[in-house]
């Protein structure tokens, strides 16, 4: 059975028995404590929290996840993966234990023509947390599995949470014995490799604190209904319906492992090191498919770090398999031709993946050939040095800078005769892996706090937002914090948060800044807000400082906001829908949203794009924009079903999460977007759009930059009067400016080549004076001076090896020069031949030079070259220089 196939029952078989089919949520986590989905449940999470109200009690759906705890583990076992499919139905206080064994014990061993997926039930095997009765009960005398094939286990594999604070409860698994071959019997108890689970059942109960692993936290209460969490491993079904032994071999894997075995030539199951890669491969690219799907860019930081590990390390397995060149766009075809018959919109994105992708493995082939420049000068200094071992410093460096794996730098510093300080490397790697645990720990617990606004929103019900038609309007306080804490009253010169029960104030979000103003409460009291959040969904919490009076619950309002201020932000943010469209126009589809912020009088759009944006083209949108306003069209919202908004060409930003109702904002016959935000009602009421220009802020995107209304005008004022000013100067017209100042700049950069020259040529006479002062030390003739202050590295370099070869007579010498530049010493040093078979380096004395400066060097043993941060230090540098040279002699 397919893997396509195994979806479609899982969402017929719960929809036939009243579940709603919810689709898969993007894998971009819509909560604080999350990167990524790493479980089918979390989308529903606030439901079960209590923080907003189900829309149905019963929901069934097959959510895309990604879990990257165990990266190091994928391909060496037959289970870890970092990307798979969960398949879940759901209770929101409507059927419980019994109701979610009943079915699935159904699903499961109902036969292939009754819909089902037609398991043997005595290859079933059942575990229950150690203190469930009822669950045992419930699977023994209604479902009848025999009591030998229930096991209890500990709250360590049958407690089930996601690892932070939230839903919680004891769980029951149905495990499959896969027979003999794959080890001893005894239930999954004894081993979970032959018994392998395949679905867990989770009576969420409870909701957990903060704590460390899988038992060590606190259990806060019990949820406000009994719900019901299950989720089936989609990979792991099919790797049993499709009678193999692992999940790499299953159709939507295997198909990816065959396209790089066509590539390197390596056949799969030859050999236990090329099979780990092959999978390796075949799980981080499709991973790295579903990620760049739902709109993740490569990057250092955040998920878009996680989506360029991934790909680095499938990249890099490539090419341990043999691959020499681009392999990503292969892979890629596979990938999507496979996954998009459960997941369409990865054909209809196919370009756009694309361009992430190979614009990725470019950056990181371009990586692997610069770390290798640095590895090579690693070792060869490691070398030099007499040493054997590359240091843990400079593995790290190559990883954390250049992306190296360290296998990589291993298997390269072998090839060259060295170890790699593995322990120095890993102790790099596990503080700056404690650094981000650290930094993850605390961030972790970004909904605990959340409580005092559940509670307003249990009792006073979501806030009505006035807005979109209103800039005041009368409300009630139903709501009010002091510090955090909620207060029945507040008083003149507290920080407060107020919670009305109807707003004219935005809420920041979808890249809007929220709206300013005031709320005047009937017993006179003020309170000014300075921000708008929703901490919750449907609370909108008004930020603020009592200005006069006091603030109590329940007290009469009267908000308004600042009407300035909204219209200036409303003209930035039609105008970045605007750009949007016109940079879609321009580039293509490619060119999706990948955030906004929409300010006063100017905004920041972020798209992709896997290269710089010509000027040309930048100047061609921004015409294309303006012409729009002067069209002067309408713009109007309407609220519509998802659905319909995608029937009618919106556009959805990627990572964004959307209900079953969403507002379409529709700009004439130019754009349309889904969008919560506030916007002019006509485009002429933008006045003017001005693109200040582009710039990247991560591989694969760039952010624009713009003006609108007043603050554009006021732009362009102030550019005129310096193109005036500098028309006034060179004595041109305006258009004449680029021309003039062009040739202005080519005769300053002529004369000042012709200064250098001429410095280079006053240095180069000091040569033959400095060969003829030549120190006899020993018989070394050593070199040492001063040269003139703010003589470049290159001229010092060629004084040097002119005075070294000026010094006759087949005597050892060493010349030692040095110079200030910028306030910084520097200094190059020359031996000859003679002068090193008396084991006289170049390396070894600017070392010891550069030491004494306070600062470091390197070079060959022939020439070298060092820095330091103390200039005053020359002299004992010199003095240096001369000991080690007497030293040798």
């Amino acid at each position: 059975m397919e893997s396509a196939e195994i979806r479609r029952r899982w969402l017929r078989f719960f929809e036939e028995r009243g579940h709603t089919v919810v689709p898969s949520a993007s894998l971009i986590a819509d909560d604080p404590t999350l990167l990524l989905v790493p479980a089918g449940m979390v989308p529903f999470k606030p439901y079960f929290l209590g923080e907003v109200k189900p829309p149905f009690t019963r929901a069934t759906s097959v959510q895309k996840c990604v879990r990257t705890p165990d990266i190091e583990e994928v391909g060496k076992t037959t289970r870890h993966g970092t990307f798979f499919q969960m398949c879940g139905n759901f209770s929101f206080g409507d059927y419980f234990k019994e109701g979610a064994i009943k079915y699935a014990w159904e699903l499961l061993t109902a036969s292939v023509a009754d819909g089902g997926y037609g398991l043997e039930p005595e290859k079933l095997w059942i575990t229950v947390y150690e203190e469930d009765d009822e669950a045992e009960r419930i699977w023994r005398d209604v479902v009848g599995v025999p009591a030998e094939r229930i096991q209890r286990l500990g709250k360590g594999p049958n407690f089930w949470s996601m690892g932070v604070p939230g839903p919680c409860g004891p769980c029951s698994e149905i495990n499959y014995d896969r027979g003999p071959e794959f080890g001893v019997e005894g239930g999954p108890a004894v081993n979970d490799e032959r018994y392998v689970e395949i679905w867990n059942l989770v009576f969420m109960q409870y909701e957990r604190g903060a704590g460390d692993g899988k038992e060590d936290f606190p259990i806060l209460g019990d949820l406000p209904a009994q719900n019901i969490d299950t989720g089936l491993g989609l990979e792991r079904l099919a790797m049993i319906l499709q009678g193999v032994r692992n999940m790499y071999e299953t159709d939507t894997l295997r198909v990816v492992i065959d396209k790089a075995t066509e590539l390197t030539g390596v056949a799969y199951g030859k050999a236990d090191a090329s099979d780990v890669s092959l999978r390796v491969v075949a799980d981080h690219m499709r991973t790295s498919v579903m990620l760049i799907g739902d709109g993740v860019t490569p990057g250092n930081e955040g998920r878009g770090y996680v989506l360029r590990r991934i790909m680095r390390r499938a990249i890099r397995n490539m090419r341990m398999l043999g691959a020499t060149g681009p392999v990503v766009a292969d892979l890629l075809d596979v990938i999507i031709n496979t996954m998009g018959q459960q997941y369409p919109e990865l054909i209809t994105d196919r370009k756009r993946i694309e361009t992430v992708a190979l614009a990725e493995e470019a950056a990181f082939l371009k990586a692997l050939k610069g770390g290798t420049n640095i590895l090579d000068t690693a070792v060869t200094e490691t070398k030099a040095a007499g040493g054997t071992v590359l240091s843990g410093e400079k593995a790290f460096l190559l990883h954390d800078t250049w992306g190296f794996p360290i296998d990589l730098t291993l298997e390269m510093a072998a090839e060259q005769g060295l170890s790699v300080d593995e322990d120095g490397f890993r102790r790099l790697m596990k503080e700056q892996r404690d650094r981000a645990k650290a930094d993850a720990k605390a961030k972790k617990t970004g909904h605990a706090d959340l409580s005092a606004y559940r509670e307003v929103a249990d009792t006073a019900g979501e806030t009505d937002f006035t807005g979109y038609t209103l800039t005041e309007n009368e409300a009630t306080v139903v709501g009010l914090l002091v510090d955090g804490v909620p207060s029945p009253a507040a008083s003149e010169g507290d920080e407060v948060e107020i919670v009305l029960d109807r707003t004219p104030f935005y809420a920041e979000g979808g890249g809007q800044l929220a709206d300013q103003g005031r709320i005047k409460l009937d017993n006179g009291a003020v309170v000014e807000v300075r921000d708008v959040q929703k901490p919750v969904p449907g609370v909108n919490v008004h930020k603020g400082v009592v200005q006069v009076g006091e603030v109590t619950v329940g007290a009469s309002a009267y908000a308004v906001i600042d009407v300035k201020r909204r219209r200036a932000i409303a003209r930035a943010h039609s105008a970045t829908h605007l750009t949007h469209q016109a940079l879609r126009d321009a580039l293509g589809p490619t060119a999706a949203q990948a955030g906004s912020e929409n300010s006063p009088g100017r905004f920041r759009f972020d798209f992709g794009s896997p290269a710089a944006v010509p000027g040309t083209v930048l100047t061609d949108v921004e015409q294309r924009i303006n012409e729009v306003l002067s069209r002067e069209l309408d713009v109007h919202a309407e609220i519509m079903s998802l659905d319909e908004a995608k029937k009618s060409g919106a556009i959805a930003e990627f990572g964004e999460k959307y209900g079953e109702r969403v507002r379409v904002v529709t700009i004439g016959d130019f754009s349309k977007e889904l969008c919560g935000g506030t916007h002019v009602a006509n485009t002429a009421q933008l006045g003017l759009v001005k693109l200040l220009g582009e710039s990247s802020i991560g591989s694969g995107v760039r952010r624009v930059e713009a003006l609108v209304g007043a603050d554009a005008y006021d732009f362009l004022a102030r550019e005129h009067t310096v193109v005036a000013q500098l028309t006034e100067l060179v004595k041109g017209r305006p258009e004449e400016l680029p021309e003039k100042i062009s040739g202005m700049l080519a005769k300053l950069r002529e004369a000042e080549k012709e200064i250098e020259r001429y410095r280079a040529e006053k240095v180069l006479q000091a040569a033959a004076g400095l060969a003829e002062g030549a120190k006899d030390v020993h018989g070394i003739a050593l070199v040492t001076g001063s040269v003139p202050d703010g003589t470049g590295a290159d001229d010092l370099r060629k004084l040097v090896l002119d005075v070294r070869g000026r010094i006759q007579g087949g005597r050892p010498a060493v010349v030692a020069l040095f110079t200030v530049a910028n306030g910084r010493p520097l200094t190059v040093i020359a031996t000859n031949e003679a002068a090193r078979e008396r084991g006289l380096k170049a390396g070894d004395l600017v070392r010891t030079a550069a030491k004494t400066l306070g600062g470091g060097g390197g070079g060959k043993p022939d020439v070298a070259q060092g820095g330091g941060q103390n200039p005053e230090a020359v002299a004992d540098a010199m003095a240096a220089v001369e000991r080690l040279v007497a030293e040798a002699a």
